[in-house]
C-alpha cells in the first residue's frame, strides 16, 4: 500500500525561491575583484538568477549543458550557481589552482559549452586560449566599464542580465537529473567527475542544516573561505539561504589579517574552511590579542585538524567543528558537535572527541572494512579501509566507467581510501589515507598521528610526515618542519610523540623547510613530499 501524498520534484531553484520569500532580510556581501563591497539579499539574488537564465538562455545553453564557472568566492558565482541549475544546464566549477593540462582537461571531459570568470583569471584563459575548445564562450564576470583588455573574445557578465525580465519560467526537472559538476583533486591520473543531482542537492542541503544548526541558524552570518570551487564550498550556498543565515563572501584575500578585518566588520558568527586557512587567522587573533566581535564557530575540513588548533579556538571561546568529507559524498559526511550529555565531559576527553572527525550526518552510513572486504567492528580499535553509502554519496564517475566500477564494492558502498576506526559513540577517526601510511617493518605508522602531536609544539608553524625509502625496513617516517621561529631539534619533538606513540614509530630524520607545498584544494601535498625527497637518505641508511 502506498500513502497518499503528492510528490513535487526537489529542485535547487526552489531553495532560492523560498530563501527570497521565507528571508527577506538575509543575503549575500562579497568583497568584489573591482575592490568594493558588494551588498544584495536572496530576493535580489533571486530576480538576478532569472535575468541570467534569461542570457544564458540567448547563448543557447539548453537542458543537460555544462557551464563552467572560474571564479572566487562571489554575489555572482552564487547566482550562477541557482540560474544555471535551475534552467536544467549544469553548474561546472573549475578550481584555478589546478595545472594548465588538469584545467584543459577537465573542460575537455565536461564539454562545456559557456564559461563564466573573474577577471582576476583573464591572464590564466588567456595562457590556455589556443588549447580551449574554438566554440567555448567565454564571459568575463563584471560590468561594462570593468572589462579586462584582452585578445580574448569575451562577453560581458552584467550585459547578459540587462534588459532581460526577472521572472523566468524555470522548467520543472526530474529531481535526477544533474545539476552540478565538480572534479576530485586527490585522485591519481586524470581528475574523476561527481555530477550531483537536483536530489542529492538539495537533500544535502537539508541535512547540513539540521545537523550544523548553530552555524546556519536564522540571521546567523556565515563566512565561506571554502571556496565555491571546491566541492560548492561545502554545500554552504545551498545550506545557508535555506536556514536563512547570510552569506560574507571573502573573494580572493585570505590572508589572516584581511579574514578577521572582513569578519569583524561584517559580525561573522561562523566560519568554514581547511586548517591551512585557519593558522593564518589563528595568527592575527593572537596578535591582536582578541577574536573577531561576534564569532563564535569554526567548521574544520578538507584535513586533519591539529589538536593545537583546535584547543586554541576552542581556549578563546570559538566552538570548533571538526567535518569530514569528500567531493564524492556532496562534501560533508560528518560533524564533530558534541552532544548534551559530551559537553559536561571533563576538558580532556571533550578535547579528545573534537579531535575526531566527527558523527556522522543524517542519511549518511558508514562502515570499515579488512583486506579481505570483511566488515570490522565499531568498537574505536579496529580500523580498516572506510567505505560510505547514502543519498548524497555518488554511485560512479562521470563519464568514466572504469574508475566507476573500482570504486564502488559488491553492496553498493563507495570506498573513500582512507583508513579509519568507529568507536561506540559513533565519532569516526581517520588514520590516514591508504596511500600515506608509512609500512616499516610490516607494520604501519600514521602519518596524520605524528603530524598532530607535532603541531602542537611552540617552535612548529606546520608540518607533514612522509614515508621514505630504508633498506632495512622498508619505508621509514621522516619529519618535514615549517619553523616557527627557531627551529626545533628533533630529539625535542620525540619527546614530545613519546607520550603518545611508540618508539618504533618516531620519525628517523627532520628536515625544516620554508613552505610545505599544496594541492589546489589548500591541502599539503604528500604527492610532491614524496617526489622531492624521493632520493633522500636516512642517517642511518646510508
Amino acid at each position: 500500500m502506498h500513502g497518499m501524498m503528492m510528490k513535487e520534484p526537489l529542485s535547487i531553484i526552489e531553495i532560492l525561491r523560498y530563501a527570497a520569500a521565507a528571508h527577506p532580510g538575509a543575503g549575500i556581501v562579497s568583497v568584489r575583484t573591482e575592490g568594493d563591497i558588494h551588498r544584495e539579499t536572496y530576493a535580489e539574488a533571486y530576480a538576478r538568477a532569472g535575468q541570467l537564465a534569461h542570457g544564458l538562455a540567448r547563448l543557447g545553453v539548453g537542458r543537460g549543458d555544462r557551464v563552467a564557472t572560474l571564479a572566487w568566492n562571489g554575489y555572482r558565482h552564487f547566482e550562477l550557481y541557482y540560474a544555471i541549475s535551475g534552467m536544467g544546464a549544469v553548474c561546472h566549477t573549475i578550481n584555478p589552482r589546478l595545472s594548465a593540462e588538469q584545467m584543459l582537461y577537465i573542460i575537455g571531459h565536461a564539454q562545456d559549452r559557456v564559461l563564466c570568470f573573474d577577471v582576476t583569471f583573464t591572464p590564466i584563459l588567456e595562457g590556455l586560449a589556443e588549447h580551449l575548445p574554438k566554440d567555448l564562450i567565454l564571459v568575463a564576470m563584471t560590468d561594462r566599464a570593468q572589462m579586462p583588455d584582452s585578445p580574448l573574445d569575451l562577453l560581458c557578465y552584467e550585459d547578459l542580465l540587462e534588459g532581460q525580465p526577472e521572472e523566468y519560467d524555470w522548467p520543472s526537472l526530474d529531481e535526477e537529473s544533474a545539476a552540478a559538476l565538480c572534479y576530485t583533486s586527490g585522485t591519481t591520473g586524470h581528475p574523476k567527475g561527481a555530477l550531483f543531482s537536483h536530489r542529492s542537492t538539495v537533500l544535502h542541503a537539508m541535512t547540513v542544516a539540521i545537523c550544523l544548526s548553530k552555524s546556519l541558524s536564522e540571521g546567523a552570518r556565515v563566512l565561506p573561505v571554502v571556496p565555491l570551487f571546491h566541492v560548492n564550498a561545502w554545500g554552504l550556498p545551498y545550506a545557508a539561504p535555506l536556514a536563512g543565515a547570510s552569506l560574507v563572501m571573502p573573494g580572493a584575500k585570505l590572508d589572516g589579517a584581511s579574514l578577521f578585518d572582513l569578519m569583524e566588520a561584517e559580525h561573522v558568527t561562523s566560519a568554514w574552511g581547511v586548517p591551512t586557512v585557519w593558522l593564518g587567522l589563528r595568527g592575527e587573533i593572537d596578535k591582536r590579542g582578541r577574536n573577531p566581535e561576534g564569532f563564535a564557530q569554526v567548521v574544520v575540513g578538507g584535513s586533519a585538524a591539529p589538536r593545537s588548533m583546535i584547543e586554541g579556538f576552542e581556549d578563546s571561546g570559538v566552538e570548533v567543528c571538526h567535518a569530514w568529507g569528500m567531493t564524492e559524498m556532496s562534501p560533508v559526511g560528518t560533524h564533530g558537535l558534541l552532544s548534551a550529555e559530551m559537553k559536561v565531559l571533563p576538558r580532556e576527553e571533550q578535547m579528545a572527541l573534537k579531535s575526531k572527525q566527527g558523527r556522522r550526518l543524517f542519511g549518511v552510513e558508514l562502515k570499515i572494512v579488512d583486506e579481505a572486504g570483511n566488515r570490522l567492528p565499531h568498537d574505536g580499535r579496529a580500523s580498516g579501509e572506510l567505505y560510505v553509502r547514502g543519498n548524497t554519496v555518488v554511485s560512479g564517475y562521470f563519464s568514466n566507467p572504469e574508475a566507476s566500477e573500482k570504486a564502488i564494492d559488491a553492496e553498493g558502498w563507495f570506498g573513500t581510501g582512507d583508513v579509519a576506526s568507529i568507536d561506540p559513540q559513533g565519532f569516526l577517526t581517520i588514520q590516514d589515507r591508504t596511500k600515506d601510511l608509512i609500512k616499516s617493518g610490516g607494520e604501519w605508522i600514521s602519518s596524520i598521528d605524528l603530524e598532530n602531536i607535532a603541531m602542537a609544539h611552540p617552535k612548529v608553524a606546520s608540518c607533514a610526515v612522509i614515508a621514505v625509502p630504508h633498506p632495512k625496513w622498508d619505508e621509514r617516517p621522516l619529519l618535514v618542519v615549517v619553523p616557527a621561529g627557531e627551529a626545533p631539534e628533533l630529539a625535542e619533538l620525540h619527546e614530545m610523540m613519546l607520550e603518545h606513540v611508540a618508539k618504533w614509530q618516531l620519525p628517523d630524520a627532520m628536515v625544516c623547510v620554508e613552505e610545505l607545498p599544496l594541492t589546489a584544494t589548500g591541502k599539503v601535498s604528500k604527492l610532491t613530499l614524496r617526489r622531492q625527497f624521493a632520493d633522500y637518505a636516512l642517517p642511518d641508511a646510508v
